[in-house]
């Protein structure tokens, strides 16, 4: 997957801002995910309370979350979320970029969760991914996939930078595409 520098927004904020969600449409197609979910930070406390508030319109009071301890460094056991409790629990067999929700009236939902430091087109190839109805592609597939892709953008981002450093870059007959003056074009060019 592609990242830069830490994106990650200070608690404060991560708790303030809007839940980054793509959720899959509602289909009679089953998959492997209900959607994806961007956090700010890897802070449980401050992500979590957006997440189930925005959840709460399509899915119903969500109360109990299960999360990999493997990509958040504190997992508590409980959140609060609008006067009442969120329950957190951890498994270490779960895919670590997998969140699930669990709802007491609308079942189960299961969400790739794109960490925060991920650069915006990762993170949008990603959430489009993790929301097409039907797809049999997991959290682990999907982001092992999008690291794939990452690498290959910076490998042919390096081997232009290099061609265009060593003199390779492509010249018109007519001249440079920015220089018209210096060779003008031909009188006879029917797109003049």
């Amino acid at each position: 997957m592609t990242s830069t520098t830490d994106r990650t927004a200070p608690r404060e904020l991560a708790a303030e801002l809007p839940a980054r969600l793509s959720l899959t449409p509602k289909t009679t197609l089953a998959g492997q995910l209900d959607g994806a979910w961007w956090p700010y930070s890897r802070d449980l406390e401050a992500e979590l309370p957006p997440l189930a508030a925005a959840l709460e319109k399509c899915w119903g009071r969500i109360t109990r979350v299960t999360v990999s301890p493997t990509r958040w460094p504190v997992v508590p056991h409980t959140v609060a979320v609008d006067g009442r409790v969120l329950h957190v629990g951890w498994f270490t067999e779960q895919d670590p970029d997998k969140l699930i929700l669990l709802s007491h009236t609308g079942g189960r939902w299961d969400l790739l969760v794109i960490p925060p430091e991920t650069t915006l087109a990762s993170a949008a190839r990603l959430m489009a991914a993790a929301a097409i109805p039907g797809s049999v592609l997991t959290a682990g597939v999907l982001m092992a996939n999008e690291a794939v892709i990452g690498r290959g953008m910076r490998d042919v981002q390096r081997q232009e930078i290099g061609w265009e450093n060593e003199g390779g870059a492509c010249v018109s007959p007519y001249g440079s595409p920015t220089d018209r003056r210096a060779h003008p074009l031909p009188p006879e060019a029917p797109w003049r």
